[in-house]
């Protein structure tokens, strides 16, 4: 299976690992160093790279833009629950995220948005399970009227 990596700017790289680690993930400290930290959110396949600006600076020659004011990514992670939902989010507030808009709920899946401290979207969701498979349309049939 291949693994994804995405690259995230932030200002304060301890501020940053201790948020993603209140949201459940963890650090591999074989690829964190001053200027980058890999934050794991499913080993072997899915990964954060969080990176101070400068350091950020030095993949692109373009700008590098202010996320909290013109986001341009949202990285949706779904979970097993929708309570396992509310608990990320509810972790990452806790931790100095922000919640931008309410939760929105479609019956057969749920989400919610949290803002990292340096605006950088992230995106909590459950998908009832026939839907995931079969479609919504499967999931309304299965839902009591």
């Amino acid at each position: 299976m291949k693994s994804m990596f995405v690259n995230l700017p932030v200002t304060d790289l301890e501020r940053a690992k201790a948020f993603y680690e209140a949201l459940g993930f963890s650090i591999n400290p074989k690829f964190t160093d001053h200027n980058a930290a890999c934050v794991v959110v499913e080993d072997g396949h899915n990964y954060f790279m969080i990176l101070v600006r400068e350091f950020f600076q030095t993949f692109t020659k373009l700008p590098i833009g202010d996320n909290a004011v013109n986001p341009s990514v949202s990285t949706a992670i779904f979970l097993d629950s929708r309570d396992a939902v509310d608990d990320a989010v509810t972790s990452g507030l806790a931790a100095g995220g922000t919640e931008p808009q309410p939760a929105s709920d479609y019956g057969f899946m749920y989400q919610r948005q949290i803002t990292d401290p340096d605006g950088n979207l992230i995106e909590f969701g459950w998908m009832d399970p026939v839907a995931a498979e079969q479609g919504p349309e499967a999931a309304a049939t299965q839902q009591p009227e």
